[in-house]
């Protein structure tokens, strides 16, 4: 989900290709879309490979952990995301909430179960964007260790240093934005992978044998004999796969077409390139290692391909492609985070717009602290991108589990294939996805509980504001009354008139607004026009401006008003009111409209359906969401806040 988010009112999806040019959008899809895929070889082959080796290695294994590396990603990337799941799209938009979504059009009697898929799925995926951060910068300034003369120079405390200012400077210029910079980032990324295929190619000019490891009986031959053992490699091998999530999720920016493009003609090729390289590269070693009769070591191998001092610009190229990578989880991150809060999911967070121009491009400071907060303790607790890359895996491998799932729901129900069909394709793919996640469950001793907790405490926060939202609700529906009851009632003994007009936020479709109910139980009056309006997040990703409000007219006081947005959408509500209601009798006039919002004190109780303890995290969830006010952008002196008290 590391998309920025389109313009409701800007040019048709089908349409972008044709303006903006297939060769820019691929390019920029560079930036985003493969940042962490690509950086992957820094560290994924010499993990793979250490795992291997732990008891002396031989050429047959280096080709067995390459054959499964360069297997993974084309079942995994090329088969199952760029060939199938990019078919998979909710009004041009990918990831795993907006398959959710997809998925609940799709059935009605699984609903629930649709819903708690896309919460875990969410969740493993913060998991996710606290290590890739921590991890992908860690391994690209460990690169100084391999240049000459600063193999003893540079302490491990001097590593993390330099680390931890990088990562400072980056999420420091999260408030910023990175729309200027982010137009480096595709040519950065270009360059990056021109550069790792290229130093890939020359190693397997030297050593064109390492080519078998393109036959896949070698991976076959590798678990057959390895046993266990074997899946403690492929949990390693998985890390050739990470990042492959961002192949769906953002379609909705770039299209299915460039991102199929870049990764056929231009990623799959460096990466597969670079791998064999290192292979290549890790074979000649072996060798020399043999011939003199020493032990082989397992080493740096993508920064040592690179001769001498030429690795100095490497570093600097890597730790750029690194921050790249880290910046798309951030953003991917944000993007989640406000699906999540349009969808119900999460409590209202403040989400400012660094950008006039480009909708998607938005900073939302609570995540920003707690993901900084997060990637800091990952990188000074754990000291090294090895000691971190076994807690790496077992988030992204949950997600691909969740999205095949998800993707079964959708293929059976809403493409409608047969049940032959749909066995055959969606249970190799599970199959795959789950031999992945047992391989890294094996290594949560080693650091994969870092991104379960990470992600059982997301979802726990989920599972609490879903909960209490519906015990709220409920609360509310019995104490409420009809909005045409109402209407009726005030016509028979009517209050008294004020000029203007109200807007009454409310949370259901049919009954009054509690804040309207309040400010005739203490303030006595009518205003001369009074619209009750409620916000719906519909299951797809934008609402043309044609269909952003729906309007009944109760009487000739009251209007009941319906603003949809899609989950990709920030709320407006001034701005699309004044545009739905520019002609006519209803016209806003902002100097005369006053918002009226109803705001509950709750306490908790033994007896509301939940854990006492579980009321106390709803609650305080429920007191440090973000103030309606800015989260709808309404004018601050044009609002009225009626409160009360609530037992749940």
């Amino acid at each position: 989900m590391r998309n920025d988010m389109a313009d409701p009112e800007g040019p048709p999806r089908k349409g972008r290709l044709r303006e903006e040019g297939m060769a820019a959008l691929t390019l920029g899809a560079l930036g985003v879309v493969f940042g962490d895929i690509g950086t992957s070889p820094i560290y994924a082959f010499r993990e793979a490979l250490g795992q291997a080796a732990e008891d002396g290695i031989v050429a047959g294994e280096i080709l067995g952990v390459l054959s499964l590396a360069l297997w993974a990603l084309i079942l995994v990337v090329t088969c199952k995301y760029v060939l199938f799941l990019m078919r998979a799209d909710n009004n041009g938009e990918g990831g795993v909430l907006a398959l959710m979504t997809l998925a609940q059009r799709s059935t009605r009697r699984r609903r629930t179960l649709v819903m708690a898929l896309g919460a875990i799925g969410a969740a493993l995926f913060y998991g996710d964007g606290v290590i890739t951060p921590a991890l992908s910068v860690l391994s690209a300034v460990e690169g100084l260790k391999t240049i000459p003369g600063l193999e003893h120079a540079v302490s491990r405390g001097e590593i993390l240093l330099i680390t931890s200012a990088i990562l400072i400077g980056l999420f420091l210029m999260q408030a910023r934005g990175t729309r200027v910079v982010g137009r480096l980032f595709g040519p950065v990324c270009l360059l990056w992978f021109v550069t790792i295929g290229g130093i890939g190619l020359i190693h397997i000019a030297d050593q064109p044998a390492i080519l078998a490891a393109l036959l896949p009986h070698n991976g076959v031959l590798f678990m057959a004999n390895h046993g266990v053992a074997g899946m403690f490699v492929m949990g390693a091998v998985f890390l050739t796969v990470t990042g492959a999530e961002a192949l769906t999720a953002d379609m909705g920016h770039f299209g299915a077409k460039p991102i199929r493009t870049g990764w056929l003609a231009i990623v799959f090729p460096a990466l597969a390139l670079n791998y064999l390289g290192q292979g290549a590269f890790a074979l000649h070693r072996l060798e020399v290692a043999a011939a003199r009769g020493i032990e082989f070591v397992n080493q740096d191998w993508f920064f040592l391909m690179a001769p001498g001092l030429a690795r100095i610009p490497l570093v600097i190229l890597a730790t750029c492609a690194t921050v790249i990578a880290s910046q798309a989880v951030i953003t991917g991150a944000y993007s989640l985070t406000r699906q999540a809060i349009q969808l119900g999911l999460l409590p209202r967070l403040k989400i400012r717009q660094t950008s006039e121009h480009a909708a998607g491009q938005i900073y939302l400071p609570t995540i920003t602290m707690l993901l900084f907060v997060g990637v800091m303790v990952l990188v000074l607790g754990f000291g090294s991108s090895s000691a971190m890359a076994a807690a790496y895996g077992v988030s992204v491998s949950g997600t691909m589990v969740v999205t095949t799932c998800l993707a079964f729901l959708v293929v059976r129900r809403s493409w409608g294939w047969s049940w032959p069909l749909t066995i055959a394709v969606i249970l190799p793919l599970l199959l795959l996805d789950l031999f992945f996640f047992g391989a890294n469950i094996l290594r949560i001793y080693e650091g994969g509980w870092v991104p379960l907790i990470v992600a059982g405490g997301v979802g726990l926060l989920i599972v609490t504001w879903v909960r209490g939202r519906k015990l709220l609700l409920a609360i509310d529906q019995s104490q409420a009354i009809e909005l045409e009851e109402l209407a009726r009632m005030l016509r028979a003994r009517p209050p008294e008139r004020v000029p203007g007009m109200a807007i009454f936020l409310s949370s259901g479709m049919e009954a009054a607004p509690s804040a309207l109910l309040h400010n005739l139980k203490h303030n006595k009056i009518l205003h001369e026009r009074n619209l009750a309006l409620t916000i719906n997040t519909v299951n797809q990703p934008v609402v043309p401006a044609a269909k952003r409000l729906d309007m009944t007219n109760i009487d000739e006081n009251f209007t009941r008003a319906v603003l949809n947005y899609g989950f990709m959408e920030s709320p407006d509500i001034p701005r699309d009111l004044a545009f739905a209601l520019r002609h006519g009798d209803n016209k806003l006039e902002p100097m005369q409209t006053s918002y009226f919002i109803g705001r509950s004190t709750l306490r908790p109780s033994k007896h509301s359906g939940m854990p006492f303890w579980q009321d106390l995290l709803f609650i305080f969830l429920y007191r440090n969401a973000s103030d309606p006010t800015d989260f709808f952008r309404i004018p601050p002196n044009r609002v009225v806040e009626l409160g009360s008290q609530t037992t749940i």
